[in-house]
């Protein structure tokens, strides 16, 4: 289980975070894996718009997708959660505000 993010990725995290249907993602995987056909129509959202949230979600790491072989033959891309905690106080934001490269410092 991750719980000690370093600042560029504590950056990432909370950037992948701060989408209402990435939460929604995070929620619905807690419960177990889902495929990215199903995910669209819980979320009743494009796959192309899913896709877009679902990377951002892997960049951060909270996210693994992967493909499996369905009973019939097709080819499914299913996503599982990946075991996180985040621990947001200023003591954590105190140690990792030196360790943001320079990229993240200019947004």
């Amino acid at each position: 289980m991750k719980d000690i993010f370093k600042g560029d990725e504590l950056l990432t995290v909370l950037g992948a975070l701060s989408n209402p249907y990435r939460l929604k993602i995070i929620a619905i995987l807690h419960q177990e894996k889902q495929y990215v056909s199903q995910l669209a129509r819980e979320l009743g959202i494009s796959r192309p718009l899913l896709y877009l949230h679902l990377q951002k979600l892997e960049e951060a790491h909270l996210i693994n997708g992967y493909h499996e072989v369905s009973e019939s033959g097709k080819a499914m891309k299913y996503y599982t959660l990946n075991p996180f905690s985040l621990t947001l106080n200023a003591d954590v934001i105190s140690q990792v505000a030196n360790d943001i490269t320079d990229k993240n410092s200019k947004e």
